[in-house]
């Protein structure tokens, strides 16, 4: 057989198993969009749908061997659609200046910033002397200093004196884009206010489910005080403004802050618990059980909760992602299909991708979706190889330990390359606290919810907040064990994508020819290995300057701009905090980078000479032209945040504007 013959042979064999192949595509397509450097116009839109329909067209007519290819063809190409359209279908004003006045609006969601400020967002929003057609559509605003006005209430139309601001850029270039993040929340200007928060309106009709909401998070704290009815609250409303910052920390060095999310595991395990519940309710009833179609009515009931479950909680995008993937599930139960298969895991990441393609960036699209592909693999894999699991006592906690497994394996390059953080004893925390809440604390939700329209859910919500301190407790306690919280630098832009091409190359292809996969994968970690973090790292206002030395990045402050510190400290995977860092500013004057940062405009006025290879770092305009490299507030507004390296003796400048490009979001 000749190599040709042998190929089309290899092809002809993914007969049946190129339908997972499918979301690939689409997310080919949409990274394509986010990938470009310039809005696309619509001679480029109209180029793109006209190829999605000509390849589709053409499938009709095309053998087996052309006619998927032509399919992925017209996938990419409808992908890059779908983000344009998106991205203008979200389309709102954005603040183009700082702003400071009164801010009127009605609270459209509570929750608390990274620095455990509550935090408000308004819509219907009114600025002084703002034109209605300028005025954001949603603004932020954290509570700073003594708030003695108006407690935060859904709906609630309010007025306060605050400081606004457009939603900044990426903190470094190839960084994390707020901007971009911003556009697609409909948020328009972030900022603060350090007076009382005032009513100036009941609340107004509307936002049912979102007083519904706070007013259930308010009854559960209220059972379940502290930390425990805080976190009962989370994952039952999607409330988190009562989570203290020390107890996220802690969730998040053991690897447990997912458990906070109303995501996938909630919703299987409340939708497992429906189902389960209502088969053994028909069992416990022959006449009915033998009659009806059981299995399907249990399925039903259990969609139905776990719609109302997504209502309930706020129907963000994570939830919305879960209730995707856990309603194929059930339907494919009703169709009597395999509810546990590739085929449906990829019918809910296409639904996600056509309902929310900016979804695809986040680390919740990519982490859900990598364990749940993993599992299902695995699993698939156990069963159709009729691997044992030694004897049915010991089943269960094997199926435990494996999901664990598998879970975090799959998703640890993924939260390693967001949060630039590694929990060394993750697996342990989980394996202690994923099976009780699968046990415990989620079917006593379920029974406390169904008993509160009686009065009667306090029982349930006792047994709730039982399992809740054990997880608590388990945080804490692994967090606190030495070496529990590993850090890396964050990698290059083709990392990620290099891993999951190559994992699912290894999961979707049919064939030993599967094997090729491990060499993207190899390649993508290498390059992470390889990542040349940036020598000299300047803030897009020019108040902070973070240089590289032997020890780590010196910064300039002590304090202030802390979210920019902070961020560059985990790129770089620095433990350090913002003050250690400026402690080592004074070894800046060894690392041959003549860097120095002026802050104030009196200083910057009484600059008068520096040596030609000084780069000058100034939060005010300086009074006069100097022979230096400077970067004032003027050139950092038009280049955003600004690194240097040196490469073969010269020194190469990357701003953040360059690798974003002018796009939707970055050109108000």
């Amino acid at each position: 057989m000749g190599l040709g013959e042998r190929a089309v042979s290899v092809w002809l064999a993914q007969r049946g198993h190129l339908f997972p192949w499918a979301p690939v595509a689409l997310g080919l397509g949409v990274g394509l969009y986010f990938a470009l450097k310039a809005e696309p116009g619509a001679a480029l839109y109209l180029w793109a749908g006209g190829l999605a329909c000509l390849a589709a067209l053409l499938t009709w007519r095309a053998g087996v061997i052309l006619s998927p290819l032509l399919w992925a063809l017209a996938l990419v190409a409808a992908g890059l659609c779908l983000g344009g359209l998106r991205a203008h279908m979200v389309e709102a004003p954005v603040l183009g200046w700082r702003y400071y006045g009164p801010i009127e609006g009605r609270i459209a969601g509570i929750d608390r910033s990274s620095s455990d400020a509550l935090r408000l967002t308004l819509d219907r929003v009114v600025l002084a002397n703002v034109p209605p057609e300028q005025t954001p559509a949603r603004v932020r605003v954290s509570l700073h200093g003594r708030q003695a006005g108006t407690a935060p209430e859904p709906g609630l139309h309010v007025i306060l004196t605050g400081h606004l601001s457009p939603p900044s850029g990426p903190v470094e270039p190839a960084g994390f884009d707020f901007q971009r993040h911003a556009w697609f929340q409909r948020l328009g200007a972030v900022g603060y206010t350090r007076t009382p928060v005032l009513a100036l309106a009941p609340p107004a009709e509307g936002q049912w489910l979102f007083k519904a909401r706070m007013a259930l998070s308010e009854r559960v704290q209220a059972a379940l005080p502290g930390q425990t009815g805080a976190f009962a609250a989370a994952i039952t409303t999607g409330d988190r403004s009562a989570i203290a910052q020390d107890t996220l920390e802690a969730l998040r060095r053991s690897n447990l802050a997912h458990l906070l999310a109303i995501s996938g595991l909630h919703l299987g395990l409340l939708a497992g618990v429906v189902f389960g519940a209502a088969r053994l309710g028909f069992a416990a009833v022959p006449r009915l059980g033998l009659r009806l179609p059981a299995k399907k009515i249990s399925a039903a009931l259990a969609l139905l909760t776990a719609a109302c479950y997504l209502a309930l909680s706020g129907g963000n995008v994570a939830t919305e992602r879960a209730f995707v993937m856990v309603s194929v599930m059930l339907c494919a139960v009703m169709a009597d299909r395999r509810a546990l298969s590739l085929r449906a895991v990829a019918v809910a990441a296409m639904i996600v991708l056509v309902l929310r393609p900016e979804a695809m960036l986040g680390p919740g699209f990519q982490m859900s979706f990598a364990a749940t592909t993993a599992l299902v693999a695995v699993f698939s894999l156990i069963r159709d190889r009729r691997i044992g699991l030694g004897p049915a006592w010991l089943r269960p906690a094997l199926a435990v330990v494996i999901s664990s497994l598998v879970a975090g394996l799959a998703t640890a390059p993924i939260a390693a390359a967001h949060f630039n953080q590694i929990a060394h004893y993750g697996l342990l925390a989980n394996l202690l606290s994923v099976p009780l809440m699968g046990v415990l604390v989620m079917p006593a939700a379920v029974l406390s919810f169904a008993l509160m329209p009686f009065g009667l859910e306090g029982p349930g919500l006792w047994l709730m907040g039982q399992g809740l301190d054990w997880i608590l407790g388990v945080a804490h306690w692994v967090s606190s064990l030495d070496g529990a919280r590993g850090t890396v630098p964050g990698p290059q832009g083709a990392v990620l994508p290099l891993i999951a091409l190559g994992a699912l190359f290894v999961v979707l292809w049919q064939g030993r020819l599967r094997v090729a996969g491990a060499l993207p994968v190899a390649f993508g970690f290498a390059l992470w290995a390889q990542t040349d973090r940036p020598a000299v790292l300047i803030s897009d206002s020019g108040g902070l300057v973070g240089v590289m030395t032997e020890s780590g990045r010196a910064l300039s402050k002590p304090r202030g701009a802390g979210f920019v510190a902070l961020n560059w400290l985990e790129n770089d995977g620095d433990p350090a905090s913002q003050a250690d860092a400026h402690a080592r500013w004074e070894a800046v004057a060894g690392t041959g980078w003549p860097v120095r940062a002026i802050s104030g405009k009196r200083r910057a006025e009484e600059l008068t000479d520096c040596d030609p290879e000084e780069w000058i770092v100034l939060t005010a305009s300086p009074g006069r032209d100097l022979p230096c490299h400077v970067l004032g507030p003027d050139d950092l507004r038009r280049t955003g945040a600004v690194a240097l390296f040196r490469e073969n003796g010269k020194i190469r400048l990357l701003t953040a504007r360059e690798v974003t490009g002018t796009r939707l979001w970055t050109a108000q």
